[in-house]
């Protein structure tokens, strides 16, 4: 089995060194924050912060899922059995454990546990089809997997079947019953899973956690990009906690909060935005599965919810809601958005008709930890919703044209950020990660910015091909290569068009094979079949031939006239 190190590899150690060095230019559109006292001294890895978190907030609840109560205290325990339970099963430190499921408190549990065993996290999409789902777990070469079994009118221990890897050794599945050839292939369901764990002495995941540095590799989280192919972003221990603690300053978040995570823990925003930074602060989670507006403002009043954070849309939606005003939405105080263009009246509407006190807006990228920036809950509305705020304390963010030189102070250029936070690298991909990590430690992020003489940041525009669908990023290759294989398709580019309630929607722009037809209906239902949800494009244009360059690449900007 591969391993990852604990080291950070060389882009990322020379970004440490060249960091502490660095100097602002006064005249360049570069901005940077010095970072305060957190306060108090922080853990340097996962696993010490909720063995700090059960020992501050012991009986409080750490996570409330239904009927299912869980205490900081009993989240420590519970995190322990786990981590028995895969020593039991042969995971060995650095080793990856993926997780396939919806919000549920058994996620953050066994997140947790794979933690304490000091092996790597490997969340997977929800939405992803079997063959998507298979692919990351062969690369990552994943040998226990976390699964849902039925969720959202599929059962995704079937989804794999005939795909699934020789290196996933073992499967165990959530909320429901194992198959009876259960022993044969490798399957249990969660309790007995955690029963097989029971023998191991704890002293050997004590042993395991002593093993762990803040330099460690705590998850490899799989984000797409242009070359159509899904990267494993490498994250450390130490750096998303610092991250987060610095986060949850800034947007208020506190150990008194009921903290409704919506948005979904395969991703930064539910998982490290989400209930990492709640446990760092002593909040309390409630998961949400799927986002319904019914079921959300309904949980939001009997819950007393006071924390959410979500894309606009998700705010959108419920503005929308024809019975909004039937909800007790008083509890509710703060809020943070992004991921995509927010128009200025939202941010009014969410502080006025929906009665959130503290809204703010921030940027960030899975290379990053997934926050690079943040507004102030206190700036004005046309601050929050016109820019994704100032840098982290520790980050350094500037914008530099096609030479690489900072730009001045309102003037466009692409965005490169440095720091603690920035990924440790792609896995087993060293030339992307030298693509992305430069030399001095700059992440070339692919968005175009533009820095304002406060040092705040608005996203202008995208180097990189891709385009935001309700808060998803969609990158136009993947979706290509995934179109490709229909048999009626000749040659496929897709292009992201405005669309106002998701923000952007994906456009299919398709030539035919000759003497083949296939309506806009039929390769949709066809798409919904190959990949992720929010991946499907919604529109199909058809054309005798797609517009190239001198180069002979396909030309996107003409197909977006």
């Amino acid at each position: 089995m591969n391993r990852l190190s604990d080291s950070l590899p060389a882009a990322a150690a020379s970004l440490a060194a060249s960091a502490a060095s660095a100097a602002s230019d006064a005249s360049a559109a570069t901005a940077t924050t010095d970072a305060p006292a957190a306060s108090w001294p922080l853990p340097a890895t996962l696993p010490a912060l909720i063995r700090q978190a059960a020992a501050r907030y012991g009986a409080q609840s750490a996570i409330i899922d239904g009927d299912v109560r869980i205490s900081y205290a009993d989240l420590l325990q519970r995190s322990q059995a786990v981590a028995r339970a895969l020593l039991a099963h042969g995971v060995q430190a650095g080793e990856r454990v993926a997780i396939w499921a919806p919000n549920l408190h058994e996620w953050i549990v066994a997140a947790c546990g794979i933690h304490a065993a000091a092996a790597v996290l490997v969340p997977i999409n929800t939405r992803m089809k079997g063959p998507e789902a298979a692919d990351i777990l062969a690369r990552s070469g994943t040998r226990l997997l976390f699964c849902i079994g039925d969720f959202l009118g599929q059962n995704y221990p079937a989804l794999l079947k005939g795909l699934r890897p020789a290196s996933l050794e073992h499967l165990v599945v959530l909320r429901q019953a194992p198959s009876p050839q259960g022993a044969a292939d490798g399957t249990l369901g969660w309790d007995g899973f955690l029963a097989s764990g029971a023998a191991t002495d704890p002293a050997l995941v004590e042993a395991r956690e002593r093993t762990l540095s803040a330099n460690s590799t705590a998850d490899l989280m799989f984000t797409s990009g242009t070359t159509g192919r899904p990267k494993g972003v490498m994250a450390a221990h130490g750096p998303t906690i610092r991250a987060f603690e610095e986060w949850s300053q800034v947007v208020g978040l506190g150990a008194l909060d009921r903290y409704l995570i919506v948005n979904p823990f395969f991703h930064t925003f539910g998982y490290k935005a989400g209930w990492v930074a709640a446990f760092i602060r002593g909040a309390t989670v409630y998961p949400q599965q799927v986002f319904d507006a019914d079921a959300v403002l309904a949980r939001i009043a009997s819950d007393r919810i006071s924390f959410m954070p979500g894309p606009p849309t998700l705010f959108l939606t419920m503005l929308a809601h024809p019975r909004l005003k039937d909800f007790d939405l008083s509890s509710l105080r703060s809020a943070v958005t992004g991921a995509a263009t927010v128009p200025p009246v939202l941010i009014s509407r969410m502080r006025e008709e929906l009665g959130i006190a503290n809204v703010t807006t921030a940027y960030g990228l899975t290379e990053c930890g997934g926050c690079a920036t943040v507004c102030d809950p206190s700036d004005s509305v046309e601050t929050v919703a016109g820019t994704c705020g100032r840098a982290l304390p520790g980050t350094e963010v500037r914008c530099v044209d096609g030479q690489g030189q900072s730009v001045a102070a309102g003037e466009a250029g692409e965005v490169l950020l440095r720091g603690y936070h920035v990924m440790q690298g792609y896995f087993e991909d060293p030339q992307a990660t030298h693509e992305a990590i430069d030399a001095d430690g700059w992440l070339h992020t692919g968005d175009v910015g533009v820095l304002d003489e406060r040092g705040y940041l608005r996203i202008t525009d995208r180097l990189k091909d891709m385009f935001i669908t309700g808060g998803f990023n969609v990158y136009p290759a993947e979706v290509e290569r995934l179109l490709s294989p229909h048999p009626a398709i000749a040659q496929v580019a897709v292009i992201g068009v405005a669309d106002e309630r998701m923000g952007e929607v994906g456009c299919a722009c398709v030539v035919l094979r000759e003497g083949v037809t296939l309506s806009e209906a039929e390769l949709i239902a066809w798409a919904r079949t190959a990949m992720a949800n929010y991946k499907v494009p919604r529109l199909v244009r058809f054309y005798e031939a797609l517009p190239v360059n001198a180069s002979n690449k396909v030309d996107k900007k003409l197909l977006r006239v």
